[in-house]
């Protein structure tokens, strides 16, 4: 990911999410993981276009032995395939000391998506912000609520009867008529 932007960098724990959002954990048992990971970056790609964020969703190789793999989501996301033998856990640790050691100065703020324990004291550590799955999955949501609601027709200010969008005569010839004058 080109690191040169100045916006927040998001890093999420992408199998440690599916792990731990009740959505997300059906999906992958009916249909199984690949289609939990396409929901999950479907998700993430719709909060972090809304949030402003760079984001990183890193996936471990699954102990599949396939090398390091990144794919672009838009401008803003990133997926993430470790190498095997690698676990998201080092590669979000790497990243989080590279912020720490001001190698990556550019990032304002560096979040961290997680649940595991020693991810969010390593993160914390650094100098990283954390959120836990259930806090993640809250913002995600709230920040589709405001989506919705900006989003969302405007009601008229004349309000919702017909009338009050017609012209000041023709309101007064209804009127008239209505109330047999």
């Amino acid at each position: 990911m080109n690191y040169s932007t100045r916006q927040p960098l998001l890093l999420v724990d992408g199998y440690n999410i599916i792990g731990a959002w009740q959505n997300l954990q059906r999906t992958r048992d009916r249909d199984g993981l690949e289609s939990a990971r396409q929901d999950l970056i479907g998700i993430i790609i719709d909060y972090s276009v809304y949030q402003g964020l760079k984001t990183e969703i890193i996936f471990d190789s699954h102990l599949q032995r396939t090398p390091k793999q990144k794919e672009q989501h838009g401008a803003n996301v990133s997926v993430y395939y470790t190498a095997f033998a690698q676990t998201a856990d080092t590669y979000i640790e790497r990243i989080c000391a590279a912020f720490s050691r001001a190698h990556l100065p550019t990032i304002p703020r560096l979040i961290v998506a997680t649940s595991d324990r020693a991810q969010r004291l390593t993160a914390v550590g650094y100098g990283a912000e954390w959120f836990s799955a259930e806090k993640f999955k809250l913002e995600v949501e709230a920040t589709a609520s405001q989506v919705k609601r900006k989003n969302r027709p405007r009601n008229n200010p004349k309000g919702r009867f017909l009338v009050n969008s017609l012209d000041p005569k023709t309101q007064a010839l209804l009127s008239q008529w209505r109330h047999g004058k």
